[in-house]
């Protein structure tokens, strides 16, 4: 049997995802979705969309998708689904994990990776996040659990645009980029997604494709926007209403570049130690890596503490061979990381 699709949907309270969720459910794709809710006692999707309204755990919808609400073990939900459509009692093409809009994704994100029953079954396709521009400045201010959804998507879609101003959304954007500058983002009216920019988007496969704005390694090459915390910056998303925001925000990237090889031994060691050490603050970190001793590229990637490499296509023979990782994480010491790479290069 291939393995299952999967698709984390995260957001804060209020983002939307209810909504997204309905409308990707309504459309009349053909796939048979199954829906897992992690449920926090907040508003349900049943409520207009379901057949029937029973005690079930598991609930058939209308348009032939499934609803299953959970309370306990997102495994054992995934492990019931499983076995229920292996042995053909339950039809269904994919699942979506709708979190509640206080959790980290992070813990979700592991389950496919440290269980082998539910890694045999299953195959992670991307965290979607929602952010809604309206409350979005003050979310991320004042809670974690906003900033941590930010740096773990693989897409950001940003609701209630209409809302706020244009420089709002272009100052919100901005400070997006900056935690997570691997999600493409994309302002979304009342959850209207093309399904296209929802399923199938290989966030965490480990392909060849590392998706980095080239605007934000640009801005990083000359360190031009490294201004401290609350030191005045002339960026245009800054200056909107004539005063200015500084976002210290403990959710930051940065990217590691280099035309040198790596060594792969001390690539394995250095990363090894900084997984120890800052594992539980690394939400996602990813690269495509020119290591010596093979004419491939080196897909690398991880979440919290652990990580995975898979050798990539050849490098093309007028290519550049060069290196590009992004580190994602909350409160990293960006020079103790970029120097320690830089110390495993041939």
């Amino acid at each position: 049997m291939s393995l299952i699709p999967a698709t984390i949907l995260t957001g804060f309270l209020g983002s939307g995802k209810t909504t997204l969720l309905k409308r990707v459910l309504e459309e009349a794709h053909g796939q048979k979705i199954a829906v897992i809710e992690n449920e926090f006692g907040e508003e349900n999707i049943d409520n207009d969309i379901l057949v029937s309204d029973t005690k079930e755990q598991i609930i058939q919808m209308s348009n032939g998708c499934i609803c299953c609400t959970i309370r306990e073990d997102l495994r054992e939900a995934l492990q019931l689904l499983a076995a229920k459509k292996r042995k053909g009692l339950l039809d269904f093409d994919r699942v979506v994990i709708e979190t509640t809009g206080l959790a980290d994704p992070g813990p979700v994100a592991q389950t496919f990776f440290m269980d082998d029953e539910i890694a045999e079954s299953y195959l992670l396709d991307s965290i979607l996040t929602l952010v809604d521009a309206k409350h979005a400045q003050v979310q991320l201010d004042e809670r974690q659990e906003a900033r941590r959804q930010v740096g773990f998507a693989d897409q950001i879609f940003i609701s209630k645009t209409d809302l706020v101003s244009g420089d709002e959304v272009a100052a919100l954007m901005h400070r997006l980029k900056h935690m997570n500058p691997r999600a493409p983002q994309k302002a979304v009216h009342f959850g209207e997604v093309p399904l296209a920019e929802v399923f199938d988007l290989r966030g965490f496969n480990l392909n060849a494709k590392l998706d980095i704005d080239p605007d934000f390694l640009k801005e990083d090459e000359h360190e031009g926007h490294d201004h401290a915390p609350g030191e005045h910056c002339d960026h245009p998303s800054h200056q909107h209403g004539g005063h200015h925001h500084a976002h210290d925000d403990d959710v930051k990237s940065f990217v590691f570049k280099s035309e040198r090889a790596f060594d792969p031994a001390k690539l394995e060691d250095f990363l090894g130690a900084i997984v120890n050490i800052y594992g539980p603050r690394m939400l996602r970190y990813k690269g495509v890596l020119h290591m010596k001793g093979t004419d491939r590229k080196v897909i690398f990637q991880g979440v919290h503490q652990l990580m995975g490499s898979d050798l990539g296509p050849a490098w093309a023979k007028d290519e550049k061979r060069s290196s590009k990782m992004v580190f994602i994480g909350i409160d990293l010491p960006k020079d103790i990381f970029l120097q320690g790479m830089a110390q495993c290069l041939v």
